[in-house]
C-alpha cells in the first residue's frame, strides 16, 4: 500500500495544524500551549486515554484497535519544541515569538503524529494498542529521558517505540534508516585554565594562560588523530576560547574553553573523557598552570534495533517504493534514551531541498505529510495486523 487516501484528504488540515505550531514556537518544557492543542485533538478525535504532564509537559494518547488478542503495545514518538533561534524565513506562518523558531521541523513530527492519530482512532484497524508519545524538550533539554523517568515505558506497557525526523536534502517523502548506532552521544566540557597574570610587557613574570590554553585547544586534537582508532568515530570541538581580560596590554590570569565531543560507541565516550581530562591537566601542569575539567554527559549513542530497522525500512518501501542506507550522524537525538528502554527504530523522512535544520531560514516542507503519516500508521497496522 503507498500513501494512505486518507491522509491525501486530511493533508490541508494537518498543514493547517503544523503551520499554527510553527507560527506559535515554545522551548524545552516550556510547550505549554502545544501540549494543550495536542491533548484536545487527541480528545477530539476519540483516543482511549489522554494524559499530560508526563515528562513535566509531555502528553501520552492510547488508542486501542479493534481487536487486542495480540497483546502488542507499540508507541510512536514525535518531540514539540522549537529552538531559540530568530527566524529569517518571511512567511506568512513565520514564528511570532522573537527569539523563537520550530528550526529543526518539530511542529511537522507533531503534526504527522497528530495527523496518523486520527486516522488510527478513526480506523482502529489492528490488534493491539498504539500509545502516542508527544514529546518535549529534545533540543538539549532531554524529554525523553523526563518521561521515561515518569515511567511512561513501564506505565504503558510499551514493547516496541518508534521515531522519525525530516532530513532537508533528500527528496520529499522518500525515507533513509541504518541498524545500530545512528546518532551520536553528545557530551560537553567546561574547561579553565588558571596561570598567573601580569603586564603584558613582562611574560617573563606571568604564567601565560593564553599560551597554555593555546597549546590545550590543539592537544585535544589528537584525541582524533593519535588516540582514537583510525576507523572509530569521534569529534572534539573547542567552540569557545574566553580570556578574563580583554586589556591589550594585560596577559589574563585565566582562559575558560568550552566544547563538545561526538561520538558512536561506549568504549569510545569513555575514551575521550579520560584523554580530554589527561591532556588538559597535563598540559597545564607543564607550563606551571593549574586546569579545572568539568564534563558533562549528554545523550547517549542512538542505537537501532536490527529487527525493528528492517521492518522500519520495509514498511517506508511501501509507502513510498524506497529507503536507502542513512549515513552515519554526529549530531545527538535524544530519543536515543527511549531506545536504551525498549527495542525499536527512527527514520528519516525527505524534506527535500529546503536550509538545513537548526538554520534561520529553514522551514518543514508541508510535502512530507502524507508519507510521514502513512509510515507512522502502517507501522501500528502491519506490526499489530488483524487476523
Amino acid at each position: 500500500m503507498p500513501v494512505k487516501n486518507r491522509f491525501a484528504e486530511l493533508h490541508d488540515e494537518i498543514t493547517a495544524w503544523r503551520r499554527d505550531f510553527h507560527e506559535n514556537p515554545e522551548i524545552l518544557y516550556e510547550v505549554h500551549r502545544t501540549a494543550g492543542v495536542v491533548a484536545d485533538k487527541l480528545r477530539e478525535f476519540g483516543c482511549d486515554e489522554v494524559e499530560t504532564g508526563i515528562g513535566q509537559t509531555g502528553v501520552v494518547g492510547v488508542i486501542r484497535g479493534r481487536e487486542s488478542g495480540s497483546g502488542k503495545v507499540i508507541g510512536l514518538r514525535a518531540d514539540m519544541d522549537a529552538l531559540p533561534i530568530h527566524e529569517q524565513t518571511g512567511l506568512d506562518y513565520a514564528s511570532k515569538t522573537a527569539g523563537a523558531m520550530h528550526a529543526c521541523g518539530h511542529d511537522g513530527h507533531t503534526a504527522m503524529l497528530l495527523g496518523a492519530a486520527h486516522y488510527l482512532a478513526e480506523t482502529r484497524n489492528f490488534d493491539g494498542t498504539v500509545v502516542l508519545i508527544f514529546q518535549p524538550a529534545e533540543e538539549g533539554g532531554a524529554g525523553a529521558r523526563a518521561m521515561c523517568d515518569d515511567d511512561l515505558m513501564k506505565r504503558w506497557g510499551i514493547q516496541e517505540v518508534y521515531g522519525m525526523h525530516n532530513w532537508p536534502g533528500k527528496p520529499v517523502g522518500e525515507f533513509a534508516i541504518r541498524a545500530g548506532a545512528f546518532f551520536a552521544a553528545t557530551d560537553q566540557f567546561d574547561i579553565v585554565i588558571e596561570g598567573k597574570g601580569g603586564h603584558a610587557a613582562k611574560p617573563h613574570e606571568t604564567i601565560d594562560s593564553t599560551v597554555v590554553a593555546s597549546h590545550t585547544v590543539l592537544a585535544l586534537q589528537t584525541i582524533a588523530s593519535r588516540n582514537a582508532d583510525p576507523v572509530e568515530q569521534v569529534v572534539v570541538s573547542v567552540t569557545a576560547f574566553e580570556t578574563s581580560s580583554t586589556a591589550f596590554n594585560v596577559i589574563p590570569q585565566r582562559v575558560h574553553l568550552r566544547g563538545t565531543v561526538r561520538t558512536l560507541s561506549p568504549a569510545m565516550r569513555d575514551l575521550a573523557e579520560t584523554r580530554l581530562r589527561a591532556i588538559c591537566e597535563g598540559t597545564a601542569a607543564t607550563f606551571g598552570a593549574r586546569a579545572t575539567v568539568d564534563y558533562h554527559r549528554g545523550y547517549p549513542v542512538m542505537v537501532n534495533s536490527e529487527e525493528q530497522t528492517e521492518f522500519a525500512a520495509d514498511v517506508a518501501r511501501t509507502v513510498s517504493g524506497t529507503c536507502t542506507d542513512a549515513p552515519l550522524v554526529m549530531g545527538g537525538e535524544d530519543f536515543a534514551f527511549m531506545l536504551e528502554e525498549r527495542p525499536g527504530a527512527y527514520i528519516l523522512i525527505g524534506n527535500g531541498d529546503t536550509a538545513m535544520v537548526h538554520h534561520p531560514e529553514y522551514n518543514f516542507n508541508d510535502q512530507a505529510i502524507p508519507a510521514g503519516c502513512s509510515w507512522l500508521a502502517e507501522v501500528a497496522e502491519r506490526r499489530m495486523p488483524v487476523a
